[in-house]
């Protein structure tokens, strides 16, 4: 299934999640926003944890020019070929007959299969309820930094207008649940959220 606003390729795959190649170096997904991966059968969710840029080539290096990448373009447009962005992604979720279903796939996304920004009827349909919480806190261990990302997917739902007082009490009950009710890291959370929730 060809997906128009695809903008990434996926290299490595396994249930829990994929890695991607975005086609041009300096065209990615934000960390943690939502992507989607379309098969036959489903269409899988994924949020970015990971993202990095380098060389694609192990022989040549990015070098320090003191120059801005204006002058670069104009100057030597050449080193800009062997650059490559990567970017990680856990599955929390998949779409299959029209059902949410908040749990791993029962097959790894396909090595090559395109990968495309979710919509913003597709986001909101999967956001709508936070059981994708249960996925993500159950992969904790494959994530540097589980708190960050949590907050990157509250901004990400802010910018999507998604992030009500009502939605993110939800979210914060949830939170509390699946972190054993830690007061002090909830009290925590949430005075870093409070302005996203101001924006929204």
């Amino acid at each position: 299934m060809t997906n128009n606003k695809a903008f990434a390729e996926i290299i490595e795959s396994s249930l829990q999640g994929f890695t991607a190649q975005s086609w041009q170096w300096d065209t990615f997904a934000s960390f943690g926003s939502l992507v989607t991966v379309e098969s036959k059968t489903r269409t899988l969710f994924g949020i970015v944890h990971q993202v990095q840029t380098g060389s694609m080539d192990p022989a040549r290096y990015p070098f320090a020019y003191k120059k801005t990448e204006e002058e670069l373009l104009h100057e030597q447009p050449q080193i800009f070929e062997f650059l490559k962005t990567t970017f990680s992604c856990l599955i929390i979720g998949y779409q299959q007959k029209s059902q949410m279903l908040y749990q791993i796939a029962p097959e790894p996304a396909k090595i090559h299969a395109f990968v495309a920004l979710a919509s913003a009827d597709s986001a909101k349909q999967f956001l709508y309820k936070d059981r994708y919480l249960h996925v993500l806190f159950g992969q904790g261990a494959t994530i540097v930094n589980i708190d960050e990302l949590l907050l990157a997917l509250l901004n990400y739902q802010a910018s999507l207008q998604l992030l009500t007082e009502e939605k993110m009490s939800a979210f914060a009950q949830t939170f509390s649940l699946l972190t054993g009710n830690d007061y002090r890291r909830l009290k925590l959370f949430l005075q870093r959220v409070e302005p996203l929730m101001k924006q929204g």
